[in-house]
């Protein structure tokens, strides 16, 4: 067994992460664990860097908050994401987009791109093969079998003959 095989078994099998391009305006709903509860935090910032590394896949997305730039990178294959929204589409001439990380909130905006009619109608069909997907996902996760930890088996009760 070689390397790339192994890989390619590692990858999301049903990615819920669309094509993403840098200046996109992103919504990100990871899971976090704190202690022994887990929640899904959402997380909304433009996309400033795009990895294309197989299994190691990663975006980088970065928003301000308070005046503070917070920038998170988030692994494409990692089952912490649980799935990923485009808000919107920015327009841009840079894959990498680190000069944002010197502009105010406000000079850090970028515009939206249009999109013509065949793109429109493509990203529409991957709006709604992910909504099938989530749909698959979730049938499965409900018929999926529930296994409960057998009772302790409880003392006998005493009878007393009257």
């Amino acid at each position: 067994m070689n390397i790339e095989s192994l890989l390619e078994t590692q990858e999301k099998k049903n990615s819920a992460i669309p094509t993403l391009t840098p200046g996109d305006t992103v919504r990100v709903s990871s899971k976090v664990v704190e202690g022994d509860k887990e929640r899904t935090q959402v997380f909304q910032g433009v996309v400033i860097k795009l990895r294309s590394r197989g299994v190691g896949s990663s975006f980088t997305v970065r928003r301000v908050t308070y005046g503070v730039g917070v920038e998170k990178t988030f692994p494409t294959n990692s089952p912490r994401v649980e799935k990923v929204e485009v808000v919107r589409r920015g327009k841009v001439r840079r894959a990498k987009l680190f000069y944002l990380r010197g502009l105010s909130a406000k000079t850090s905006r970028l515009k939206e791109r249009r999109l013509t009619p065949k793109e429109l109608e493509l990203e529409r069909e991957e709006a709604e093969r992910l909504k099938r997907e989530e749909a698959e996902m979730a049938k499965a996760a409900a018929e999926a079998p529930v296994v409960e930890a057998a009772p302790e088996a409880a003392p006998a009760a005493e009878t007393k003959p009257e």
